[in-house]
Parts: C-alpha cells; sequence; structure tokens
C-alpha cells in the first residue's frame, strides 16, 4: 500500500475549507520510510531491493555495518567501520535509536565523518571525513 504525497488537502487561507478538486493518481504515491540501522555484534548488512515507478530498482539498506569514507585531504577513499552515531541533524530520536540518514555524523575506525548519500534510496552510505 502506497502513502498519498500530493497536499490537495491542503487548508487555504482565511479558515475556509475547499472540497477535494482532485481524483488521487498512482503517479501521486510514495513509500514509507525505511530507517537504516547500525547493526549490533554478530548481525550481517541487509539491503532489499524494490522496484520504482518506471521500471527502475531501488535498494533500501536496513542493516549497516559499514561506510565508504573520503578523506578529501589526501584524496583517498576506504571502506571503514562505524562505530557509533555521533549527531543526527534530522531528528535527535534517530541518535537513540541507531538510525542513519544523509547528515548525520558518524564514528568511524578512521575519525568521525558524515553521511552524503542517502542510504534508504542508495543502499549504501558513503561518507567524508570531518577530523
Amino acid at each position: 500500500m502506497g502513502v498519498y504525497h500530493e497536499r490537495d488537502m491542503k487548508k487555504p487561507s482565511g479558515g475556509k475549507r475547499r472540497y477535494n478538486y482532485k481524483v488521487k493518481r498512482k503517479a501521486l504515491f510514495g513509500r514509507y520510510f525505511v530507517p537504516t540501522i547500525l547493526a549490533g555484534e554478530g548481525e550481517k548488512e541487509v539491503r532489499k531491493k524494490i522496484r520504482v515507478r518506471g521500471g527502475g530498482f531501488k535498494l533500501r539498506l536496513k542493516r549497516v555495518i559499514f561506510a565508504n569514507v573520503v578523506d578529501k585531504k589526501t584524496g583517498k577513499a576506504f571502506k571503514a567501520k562505524i562505530l557509533e552515531i555521533v549527531e543526527t541533524p534530522a531528528n535527535r530520536e534517530y541518535k537513540r535509536r541507531n538510525i542513519i540518514t544523509k547528515g548525520t555524523i558518524i564514528k568511524t575506525e578512521k575519525g568521525d565523518a558524515v553521511v552524503v548519500s542517502r542510504p534508504g534510496q542508495d543502499g549504501v552510505i558513503n561518507a567524508v571525513l570531518i577530523s
């Protein structure tokens, strides 16, 4: 079941309500949020492949252990284990629940890094070192 994302039920200014003038279209539906959670001890990385409108595919990253980290000073990229989540600007509750989104600051083996990819859409975590 999809989630309707159109804003046709928005309240107009002045407080009066309008009748629904649109019909829900399949193109206006989305999907529920799938949180990317830091995997615990003994767990494996989990990805889910879903078909999207137009016939393409997206990879949903459900559980994660590693991130692709880039050091801007040297220009080198490497794979590093994620140790913990430092801060999540999207929602402070996400830090408590170990949910990773774009903009999350994570602690890796090489130092703190900020996530620049969208793990729920891309199926991978790319990050840039900040320390």
